[in-house]
């Protein structure tokens, strides 16, 4: 016999300051197989969960319902304290009654009654509820991630120091990421590759780490605990044995754009990303090499004295196995060139953050010194534009990049210390400085002799006869006209996702945002989580973060990762597909639709192929039952006498 316990949660006023918890109580009550109805303030809480335990032993429930906020939040909480008061903890339904109900509506009347029709819903649909169970599934010991920026590096490293194997996939010949490109950080203009280079050498010797970098993750199947992933090594044309001794460099006639520098110089068809590089192992550019253009060339091969270059070199694939995975994908920068009015990067003298960046590096195109690109000048007149691509509806992104007013205020502040007599002029919209030390560090570039900062937005950049740029804007504090003539503009572009983030979404099976960025499970609650059970994120990949936030959020997610890897079993998900064998009739149009590959084919003994479910794959996300012609499927806990109980008893109103 079916004993149905109801409990309402207030939420605080969250449910209760809108619904009317006595009236609703009452109505509850009123269901011939319901035993007992208890409302209370906050039934997540400790006492609140007790009072569940006790009720199932005293009135011997065998089915509990839930009228709280989204299963989201707390449906794991109420699952294990059912399972304490000796119930199977899939015999709990959770009826939303603060997203469904009360956070939507502000007529109590209204909002009690539409709460009634829900909990008579979620009673009705919770006799048809069974006890479900889980099987054990086997933890491969493996962890990958994908991305080698500081937040990759970072990620691998505090789980290789807790024993665990790790494969760190990088695209880039070296690792190191954007981090890399910087020269100097805030808010303590500390040199980046100090910080940076030995965590790249930790990583590149770390016996638990195996580096892949020149590589790209192409295919992942499987689940938590046991992912198939396919990666593809991309030909160096260098062996590894290569010592980066640079006397190929020097023969080399090829030569193409320097990205890495971004785009201020060129470098050879054979070449090693930047000094520091880890691995320190030559790579050949096939686009840029006359070999692979002609067929003719390979003087850099004759010049190797220790035969490390081979052009028979192929792409090869690999298989590996691991129990979890580490996104760590980074970011692009905004391509301004969308800003018709800043030149679209026509003018050697408009440049982007990013490229002042280079000018000032010691391995940059300048060896350090800040030349206007394309000359020996050193500019004098110097003016920076906030926002580009940032806070701008109609040709950028709506959010805040977090990052350009700092990294604005490091470059005003470095600009001065090379050349002191400089005059800068910062036009910004809002400033924001959202860290630790960060107003401090603002302050002190505003302080600065010879650093005016101005608030308006440039609606235009013109070319002046003598090859300056006229910069025409507003003050909008004092609401003046305002134009300043620079030798070099530079414009802090905005931060955004990697330009192949969606393809990427599309391979591990994880959602991205509006803007391409991944999405976090939950922003509060599980902020380096996915809704796939053993992705996880790790910087900017997931949002605008600084270096901190960066690294932060890169440790967070190796401890979530080991929480993982250190059990020997995972239980699987127990609200899996089923299938009836004798209604599917063999079209296998779920196996096309199912996005974790948990379904194949099987042979009856009378020679029919039907479909079957692997339930260590699945991941009860209910595609396949909705594609199935003849209604063969169905999904644990989602059952059609469940949904169409459900949905009945809504419609009586």
């Amino acid at each position: 016999m079916v004993r149905i316990g109801v409990f309402l949660c207030h939420c605080g006023t969250n449910i209760g300051g809108v619904v009317k918890m006595d009236q609703l109580a009452e109505y509850c009550r009123d269901f011939s197989y319901v035993s007992t109805v208890i409302d209370y303030k906050y039934l997540c809480s400790q006492p609140g969960q007790s009072i569940i335990k006790d009720a199932i032993k005293k009135y011997d429930l065998n089915r509990i319902i839930v009228g709280s906020c989204s299963p989201r939040m707390h449906e794991k909480t109420f699952r294990n304290a059912i399972k304490d008061g000796g119930l199977n903890p899939y015999l709990l339904h959770i009826v939303n009654l603060r997203e469904h109900c009360s956070w939507v509506h502000k007529d109590r009347d209204k909002a009690t009654d539409k709460a009634k029709s829900l909990m008579r819903a979620g009673i009705e649909r919770a006799v048809f509820n069974k006890p479900l169970s889980t099987v054990k599934i086997p933890v491969t010991k493996k962890a990958l991630v994908i991305g080698g920026g500081i937040a990759g590096i970072q990620a691998a490293l505090d789980i290789a120091d807790a024993g665990i194997e790790v494969v760190l996939v990088e695209r880039e010949p070296s690792i190191g990421g954007r981090m890399s490109q910087l020269d100097k950080t805030f808010p303590t203009l500390d040199c980046s590759a100090c910080i940076l280079s030995p965590k790249m050498v930790d990583a590149g010797f770390h016996p638990n780490i195996t580096l892949k970098t020149y590589a790209e993750v192409t295919n992942v199947s499987g689940s938590v605990g046991n992912f198939k992933v396919t990666i593809n090594n991309k030909a160096r044309y260098v062996h590894s044995s290569c010592t980066g001794c640079g006397d190929c460099f020097k023969v080399c006639p090829g030569k193409c754009v320097n990205s890495y520098n971004e785009s201020l110089d060129k470098r050879k068809a054979i070449y090693i990303q930047f000094p520091q590089a880890v691995p320190a192992t030559a790579v050949i550019d096939s686009s840029a090499c006359l070999y692979f253009k002609t067929g003719k060339c390979k003087v850099c091969q004759k010049k190797c004295n220790i035969n490390a270059i081979d052009f028979d070199m192929t792409d090869q694939t690999e298989e590996v196995d691991v129990g979890a995975i580490v996104v760590a994908t980074g970011y692009d920068v905004f391509d301004y060139k969308a800003y018709g009015e800043y030149g679209t990067g026509s003018s050697n003298n408009i440049i982007s953050s990013l490229q002042l960046e280079r000018l000032f590096s010691s391995s940059g195109p300048t060896d350090a010194k800040v030349k206007i690109p394309g000359t020996d000048k050193t500019p004098k007149n110097i003016v920076f534009i906030q926002c580009v691509g940032s806070r701008d509806e109609k040709k950028g992104k709506t959010y805040c990049s977090k990052i350009c007013c700092m990294y604005t205020a490091k470059h005003t502040l470095l600009l001065k210390e090379k050349i002191p007599d400089v005059q800068i002029t910062v036009f910004y919209l809002d400033l924001r400085t959202p860290g630790k030390g960060y107003e401090e560090f603002l302050t002190r570039a505003q302080s600065q002799e010879g650093i005016n900062y101005i608030r308006g937005r440039v609606s235009k950049l013109s070319r002046r006869p003598d090859g300056s740029v006229r910069v025409s804007g507003v003050d909008t504090l004092l609401g003046d006209i305002v134009s300043v003539d620079a030798d070099l503009v530079v414009l802090a572009t905005a931060v955004v996702s990697k330009n192949d983030a969606k393809d990427l979404s599309r391979i591990l099976g994880i959602s991205t945002d509006k803007d391409s960025f991944f999405s976090e499970a939950h922003p509060k609650l599980k902020p380096v989580e996915t809704q796939t059970a053993g992705i996880f994120l790790a910087g900017i990949c997931q949002g605008p973060k600084d270096i901190p936030e960066t690294v932060a959020s890169a440790s967070a997610t190796a401890a979530k990762v080991l929480g993982i890897l250190s059990k020997d079993h995972i239980e699987s998900l127990a609200m899996t597909t089923t299938v009836n064998e004798t209604k599917c009739s063999g079209c296998f149009f779920c196996l096309q639709v199912c996005p974790y590959k948990a379904i194949e084919k099987k042979e009856l003994e009378n020679g029919e192929m039907v479909s079957t479910i692997k339930e260590e794959l699945c991941q009860g996300c209910g595609a396949c039952v909705a594609a199935c012609r003849g209604g063969a499927l169905d999904l644990k806990g989602f059952d059609n006498n469940m949904l169409l109980t459900e949905t009945m008893s809504l419609c009586q109103d």
